[in-house]
Order: structure tokens, then sequence, then C-alpha cells
């Protein structure tokens, strides 16, 4: 019905783009803040996408609280201050205090305050998880999103708008036909516990330094200048507290949770009542225990007076208020030994150093490992095989090492390096450790517990585009035992490929003989695919598509390319003219030494016994991919009179070339190509369109240029 709305001769997009902004409001409330999802990813992507072009072909009707604004817009230059309407104050701590005879003795004291300032035994109070996040306010105005902020001084904060319109499960628009004029919601913006473990692996994967605990991550991502970066950061909001309020009076804790419930704001759970002292230390008790379970870092209970006459004549102080109380929770840190430390391989080749430790219970459970991330972390904290250290669960799930103790008598400081011998201790390969990242890999295209993506990747579009090989079909043959590296893709047959199960034993999936042919007749198609494609395919660090077509270039087939001489003087020449010559030889790699660690990286995977093997793979499987773009350099070339040599080069727009075929053409004459605008940009290639490249190109100042002019300077 909806498909055939968007064509009818009647058609009105004001109409269309409202229904289908309520609809998408509708599946965001049921999927993020209900878990109750109605229709799948792909049915929610279909309505996404015509909004999106509505709204892109009828800017007459902007809504800066449209769904599409979740994915992220333009980057700011800065944060604008935003004055609260009620001062935005922080709550006093009061701490559990350890081996003290009695451990709550200073909420004790906080609620014995309450009884004496308003005159009677027993106060009503309510208690609450103390969410460890971030202190967000929203605004909002006849039912949207009016702004944002930070809790800054109390006074003032930083508008995040952009960035807290990205996060999913805080409503853009209340679910009401009458919302209140103006509410102020106050919460807690944070990282659930287990998406940060995931963002924090795949970091660890990436070779990218790991966040400390989700509280500094989300910190770290509403302080970004670009939404886009938010967006891709797996954050979460609960309500709280109450600011400015324009509607029907809230005169008890319980109505203004009940007003959150009705509008659809999610809030903090659970709110457990207390009529008395002894209430409360049972409440507060309970929250320790069951805190864990919450899915989300606490640190505390917080307390609050329940009625809010009560709170009015209680008060504030010049920072906080006198009715309310968060409660510290001792951290839930432990002493144990360090015994030793093993390295794992990931599946993208990273080796990550785990602690193995004596077991030492930790927030609910035993902990007898943690992750190490990598040397940088191991170095910093100096830790020592032997070690005391201290142990807890960052985010309240991943044990991590705090920091030492004391060391072992005799306890030497660790190398990763070292420790595995410069080896893989997977495969026994090279393993290297780039510029600018922390992490050491594994090189080893034949890697086997890299085997999915590896795999995934020789047979992807850009590589062997290998068909009906993705990644399920990958973890399977990997699973299965048919394939430990991608060579051995090489080895399968129909008997084999036919009855596999992509799914489970519980619900089995069979492959199938038709999707099994296609894949066999896409394998014996790939024997007959270019070097640079296998180059790519074998997924070497360092070397990308670009680097892959200049490497084809340079050598005629796979074995010369394994014992090249150009790359052995490029290993060895570090001059600053050899630089310069390198850069043009193989001009996809970034910048200055960057040639040279390419052909260090390719040279040293065949000499070592993994690249030894893989040609002797290749060999076995009569494997011998030729090149299709062999040209090699003259001796005596001078590289500095090509005519593009040192020109950067970024394309956009529509071409009558695929751009892949003008970046050949410009890295031929020497020039690079980069995929974004920069103050060192030479020319911006620009066909017709050119968006918002075209436009930072001219706010830059860097020269735009057609294909005509191109093919001038080309000669």
């Amino acid at each position: 019905m909806d498909d055939l709305f968007s064509h009818n001769s009647h058609f009105d997009p004001e109409q269309r783009i409202v229904k289908l902004r309520l609809e998408l409001e509708r599946h965001n409330e049921l999927y993020y803040r209900q878990a109750t999802p109605e229709i799948s990813d792909a049915e929610y992507d279909k309505l996404f996408r015509e909004l999106e072009t509505l709204e892109k072909n009828h800017p007459q009707f902007e809504d800066a609280n449209s769904p599409t604004r979740r994915v992220g817009g333009s980057p700011l230059e800065s944060f604008t201050q935003v004055r609260h309407l009620v001062p935005m104050l922080s709550i006093d701590d009061v701490f559990e205090l350890k081996d003290a005879p009695v451990p709550e003795a200073e909420l004790i004291t906080f609620y014995q305050r309450l009884q004496k300032n308003l005159g009677r035994e027993n106060i009503a109070v309510t208690i609450e998880p103390k969410i460890d996040g971030v202190a967000v306010t929203l605004v909002y105005r006849n039912g949207n999103l009016d702004y944002a902020a930070t809790r800054g001084d109390g006074s003032a904060g930083d508008d995040i708008t952009n960035n807290v319109r990205t996060i999913r499960s805080i409503p853009t628009r209340l679910a009401s036909e009458s919302p209140p004029p103006l509410l102020e919601v106050r919460g807690e913006v944070f990282m659930p516990n287990e998406a940060f473990a995931a963002m924090n692996a795949e970091r660890d994967e990436a070779g990218l330094p790991s966040f400390a605990n989700p509280r500094n991550a989300s910190a770290g991502a509403l302080k970004q200048l670009d939404p886009r970066i938010v967006a891709q950061r797996p954050l979460a909001f609960l309500a709280h507290g109450l600011g400015a309020y324009d509607g029907p009076p809230l005169d008890t804790e319980h109505q203004f949770h009940q007003l959150l419930d009705r509008l659809r704001i999610p809030r903090n759970k659970p709110l457990i009542d207390a009529e008395n002292l002894t209430e409360l230390l049972a409440a507060v008790a309970k929250i320790n225990i069951e805190r864990h379970a919450l899915g989300y870092g606490t640190d505390g209970a917080v307390v609050k007076v329940l009625d809010r006459n009560e709170r009015e004549r209680l008060g504030f102080t010049s920072r906080a208020p006198r009715w309310a109380a968060a409660y510290k929770f001792l951290p839930e840190q432990q002493e144990t030994v360090l015994t030793a430390v093993t390295v794992q391989v990931g599946r993208t080749g990273v080796l990550t150093p785990v602690a193995e430790l004596e077991p030492v219970l930790v927030s609910g459970s035993t902990v007898s490992r943690a992750t190490l991330h990598n040397q940088d972390e191991i170095t910093k904290k100096d830790i020592r095989i032997g070690s005391t250290v201290l142990i807890e669960k960052a985010g309240e799930i991943i044990p991590a090492v705090v920091k030492v103790i004391r060391h072992a008598p005799g306890s030497s400081a660790f190398s990763l390096h070292d420790h595995v011998g410069g080896k893989c201790p997977s495969c026994g390969g090279p393993i290297s450790q780039e510029e600018g990242f922390v992490a050491w890999r594994c090189t080893n295209f034949q890697c086997p517990a890299q085997a999915v993506t590896r795999i995934t990747h020789f047979a992807s579009r850009k590589a062997l585009d290998i068909a009906s090989l993705g990644e399920s079909v990958a973890e399977a043959l990997v699973a299965q035992r048919l394939c430990r590296g991608p060579l051995d893709l090489f080895d399968l047959t129909l008997e084999q490929l036919g009855p596999l199960n992509l799914g489970s034993e519980e619900e089995p999936r069979r492959f199938g003989e038709k999707n099994a042919s296609k894949l066999l007749e896409a394998l014996q198609a790939a024997r007959g695919k270019p070097l640079s494609r296998w180059i790519y395919a074998m997924g070497i660090r360092q070397i990308g598509e670009g680097a892959a077509k200049e490497l084809s270039r340079l050598h005629r087939d796979l074995r010369e390319l394994a014992h090249s001489p150009i790359l052995e003087e490029l290993r060895r020449d570090k001059s600053a003219s050899a630089k310069k010559k390198n850069a043009l030889l193989i001009p996809h790699a970034i910048t200055g030494d960057v040639a040279t660690v390419a052909a260090e990286s390719i040279l040293a995977f065949f000499e070592s016994a993994a690249g030894k093997n893989v040609l002797s793979q290749f060999a076995d499987h009569h494997l011998d991919p030729q090149s299709d773009n062999y040209r090699p350099i003259p001796g005596d070339v001078d590289f500095a009179a090509l005519p593009l040599s040192g020109k950067t080069f970024v394309i956009t727009g529509t071409l009558t070339l695929p751009r892949d075929e003008f970046k050949s053409l410009i890295e031929a004459k020497g020039g690079k190509v980069s995929g974004s605008i920069s103050a060192s940009t030479h020319y911006l290639l620009s066909g017709e369109g050119g968006g918002s490249k075209r436009d930072k190109a001219i706010e830059l100042g860097v020269p735009v240029i057609n294909e005509d002019q191109l093919r001038e300077m080309l000669g």
C-alpha cells in the first residue's frame, strides 16, 4: 500500500514525509526501548531510504528531529554554550567505608539529618542505581526535542543536540497527543556493558587503543564535533531527574516516573521505596547485589526524598540538593597474582596478550584471565609475570588489570615480540607492528587463526570475486575443518560443498549443489585472474588495491614478486632520493617511508617459512597468476620529470570513465590519489555534481579541474 501511495497521482510529499517519520519513530520505539520489533532490518531500511529521498527532494519540509538525523549531520566547528533553565546541580556523595565497624555510617548520617530537618523519625525515600555515565539534560517543548546539553559548570553546558539525536533510545518526539508545553529531563548517557565489550574487541582487532571504561568512552563520544562518529558509538540514555517543567503537578518521584513511562522516555530502574532507615539500608544492599545484572555500569545508589513538598522545605546548598545523596559502593577490585601471559591471535591477525591469574572473585564471578590489550598497555603499567596486580571488571563485564601492586623478586619487563619469538603463535608466520598502531599483527596469508577473515577477503569482489563465498560460508568451511586458509579452497569438491551446513545442528541449513557448483566455477575462473587481484587477495599488510596494481606493473608473476630485486633495492636504500623514487614506484603507499615499509612487508612474508609454504601451495595447486599490466621502469627514468610528480588529486562527481581508470592514469604519471580533500591537496578532478568535496575544495582554495584539463596535464 505504501509503495502504491508514493506513485499516486494525488501524492502529497509532505503527508508522506510525516507518515514515514511517525512510522519510523514507532519502529525505533519498538526496537530500541521495548525490544519487540515488528519488521525486519531490510524493511526498516527501505522506509528510511524513502524518507531520506523525499527529504532531499523537498527540503522545505526539513525537520531537525527527523529519524534521518539519527545517523549524524555535518561536523561542527565547536560547541556553543547553553544556559540551563534550572541549575543542573550535582548530588553529594556519601561513601561506603572499607573495614569500618559500620560501612554505611555516612549514609546513616545523611538519613539522620533528614529526620532532624523534617522533625520526624520515618522519612519516605526512593532508592535507584547510580548510573556510571555522563550527565545530560534534554529539553522538550510541546513534545519535540528542542536541545540537549551537558552539565558544564551547573549554570551552562555544551549544546550537544546533534550528537544526542544520534542516540536511538532518546525520543525526539514524545509519545503523547498532549505533552507538557515544557519538560526538561535530566539523565545519563552511557554505554551498555556488552556493547562496550564488543566495541573494545573491535578496536583491539583493528590495532587501536581500547577504552578504559564505558564512562570514558561515552564522554569521549559526546565531545566529538562530528555527529557521524557519535552515531557509530553504542550509546544509550536513562532519565532520572526533572529540571524545568510546565505541566500538571508532580507531587512525588513516582508521579514523575509515571510521566516518563507515559511519554516513553527510558528511565532508571528499579525505583525502590523505603519508609524508614532499616528499609533504606536493605534497599541499598539489594541494589549492590543486583546491579551487576543491569547491563550497564553502576557505582552506587541514589537516595531521594519521595515527596516534592518536603524537598522544597529541605532546599539546596550552593552546589547540591539537601534532599538527595549518592551512596558510593566500594570499587569491585581484588588483588591476585599474574602467573603467566598467553598470546591469542584474533580474526584479523592481531596478537592480544592475556594475563593468566590466580583465580579471584570479582563482581560476583571468578576471574582467572584478563586482557592486557597490547604491548603499550603492558609497558605503561609495567606489568610483569609474577607481579601482584589489582583486578576489576571494566564496565562490569571485562576483567582488566588496573595496576601493579608489587613486583615479584627478580621479575623483568615483558616484551610481547620476544615472548613469541617474533613469530605468530598460531602459525609461526612473521609478525609486524605498523607505524601509528599499537598492535602486533600476524602477516601470514594462511594463518589458521585468521582463516575466516582471510577467506572472506580472498573471495571479495575487488579480490578474486568468488561467487557464493560470503562470511557465513567461510565460517562453516573453517568450523567443519574443510579449510585452514584461502588456498585450501582449491581442494574443495562438490561432494564436500553440497551438504555443507551453514546453520546449527538444531536448525541445519544446507549450502546446496547449485551454490556449490557456482563456487567451484568461480574458483576455476579465479585461476585466470590477473596478478594484481591475487596480490590484493593475499591481504598482505601495507598493500592495498592500488599498490597491488603497481606491484603487478613491476613484476611478471608471483614468483618474481617474491624474489623482487626492485623491492630488495627499496628495502636496502633509505636515502632521500630513494624515498622519492619509492613513492613513485608504489604511489598508493601513502607518503615518505611507506613504500620501503611495503617492500619490507612483502619480502619478509615470502622469506618466512609461512611465505615459502604459500609459494609451495601455489605450485601444488598449479596456480601461476600473471601480470596483465607489466610495464618495467627503465633504469634511467627521471622520476621527477613525470608530469604529475609530487601532485595529490582527489576525484569526485560523475565522469566519462570509471574513477579507478582516472586513478590509474594519474598514478602512471607520478601523481597520487587521495580519498578526501585537505589543504595539501593540489587538484580536485570533478565531474558532474561534486557535492561536498567540491564545496570543501573551493573553501580551501584547491583548484577544481575537469577531464579536459587533466588530459592536458597528462600530456
